[in-house]
């Protein structure tokens, strides 16, 4: 009976942690980042970008910092960099970040839904 109990209440918290990533990302992303088909100026759309090459966006303009990266966006790739965007790709025109590791959890498991 815990165990069902227990799955049930993790079921049940689920939409909840990804309504909280969604608003953390509107709330510190989405002044510059889009989740529709195509980039801004200021920034790629973050659509589908889990799992995307990293810099490969052909309709964006990436710094030479995140061209020199290789690899692709993965959830502790996109950790990394939102931890520090400059630490990561040196001269990225990404500013700010997340420092607390809960809301980048949060933002990056509201990302992987973003197909």
């Amino acid at each position: 009976m815990r165990i069902a109990l227990a799955f049930v209440i993790a079921l049940a918290a689920s939409p909840a942690l990804a309504a909280t990533g969604e608003q953390l990302f509107n709330d510190n992303c989405g002044s510059c980042h889009v989740i529709g088909a195509a980039s801004t100026p200021d920034a790629p759309t973050l659509k589908g970008v889990v799992g995307r090459k990293i810099a490969a966006l052909t309709d964006f303009q990436y710094s030479a910092g995140l061209k020199a990266k290789q690899g692709t966006w993965t959830g502790s790739a996109l950790d990394a960099f939102l931890e520090s965007p400059q630490t990561f790709a040196p001269g990225t025109q990404m500013y700010g970040g997340a420092s607390d590791p809960g809301d980048r959890k949060a933002i990056i498991d509201y990302l992987k839904t973003l197909k």
